[in-house]
């Protein structure tokens, strides 16, 4: 990470610490797994072979760890690999499920991001007895690596989580040396939409502004945390060098109407047409690919790291760590 670990804030790091903290099995689940996850539930699990998976990232470390043949089900967030999710039954998106589509699916386990939602379906879900461990959404380079050992764990592939976590490892040492390599760090404005000309940017402790980070810029929001709409005053006052967005299948913030907005067309971004987008789940993700997608977003920001981030190699896209 570009920040430490002390500059965030402590509840992180103590949340964090508890999703990971194995549990010692009580004699009563002699073989069982036992983990306390995000939410601070102590969950047993004894069944992995019918797991629905609420999330992206959970699905993309599953198929890494070469479990996709136990997974029942996904969201409409799990879009990758396509192989793995094409013909699985989705349960629609993950803060906007119901008890009904999730459950309909005779789960063993559920494994769910902890933005999973809304309320009332998570306890639905919980009132079924269905074990349903949490994993929590910290946005580090050390909480991808603890989620991709939780899910290890949790699946009792800890050896292949290992492996996919030390290859993880690696691809982040990569893009430190990469980062280096910049002299004078850009600004950079992560917009998750512009719907009538009104931009929804991202501020602190969310996963554009960690990517950001990762790619060797500087948010040019710090004045809050989350994603909020900004006026544009503010938008001209942050003076962005860039601009990254998400592709969507509609309503996308296409770079053409970043120039033609009076707010951003009078920023350092629109002078020098700046303008990043990538697949939401690689951008945002926070899965086993988001060291490749920081350094994807490095070498388009500062072109003179194209060369050198050509010869980055992902380890996590070679790794036989399949379990």
């Amino acid at each position: 990470m570009i920040a430490s670990a002390l500059s965030k804030p402590v509840r992180r790091t103590i949340v964090s610490i508890l999703a990971v903290t194995a549990l010692t099995a009580s004699p009563g689940f002699a073989g069982d797994i036992a983990v306390r996850d995000a939410h601070g539930r102590n969950v047993v699990i004894n069944d992995s072979s019918r797991t629905v998976s609420i999330g992206g990232a959970i699905t993309e470390v599953l198929a890494a760890l070469g479990l996709d043949q136990r997974i029942a089900g996904v969201d409409s967030t799990s879009t990758y690999p396509l192989a793995v999710v094409k013909d699985k039954p989705n349960v629609g998106y993950l803060r906007q499920l119901s008890a009904e589509g999730v459950i309909g699916l005779n789960p063993t386990l559920i494994l769910a991001m902890d933005s999973a939602g809304p309320k009332q379906t998570m306890q639905a879900i919980e009132a079924a007895k269905i074990p349903m461990v949490s994993i929590p959404e910290n946005f580090t380079e050390q909480g991808l690596l603890e989620k991709i050992r939780l899910i290890g764990h949790v699946m009792n592939a800890d050896a292949a989580a290992k492996c996919l976590a030390t290859a993880v490892a690696e691809d982040f040492e990569q893009l430190r040396q990469l980062r280096a390599r910049i002299t004078r760090p850009m600004r950079v404005m992560f917009v998750m939409s512009l719907v009538n000309g009104q931009a929804m940017a991202a501020g602190r402790n969310t996963a554009a502004n960690e990517i950001i980070e990762l790619s060797g810029g500087v948010n040019a929001i710090d004045s809050y945390e989350g994603y909020k709409s900004i006026n544009d005053e503010a938008i001209v006052a942050a003076k962005p060098d860039a601009v990254l967005t998400i592709q969507r299948s509609r309503d996308t913030f296409e770079a053409d109407a970043f120039y033609a907005h009076p707010g951003f067309a009078l920023t350092p971004a629109a002078k020098t047409r700046s303008f990043v987008a990538m697949d939401g789940l690689y951008l945002l993700g926070f899965g086993p690919r988001t060291p490749a997608a920081a350094r994807d977003v490095a070498a388009t920001l500062y072109p003179q790291l194209a060369t050198p981030a050509g010869n980055f190699k992902p380890k996590a896209a070679s790794a036989d760590c399949r379990s």
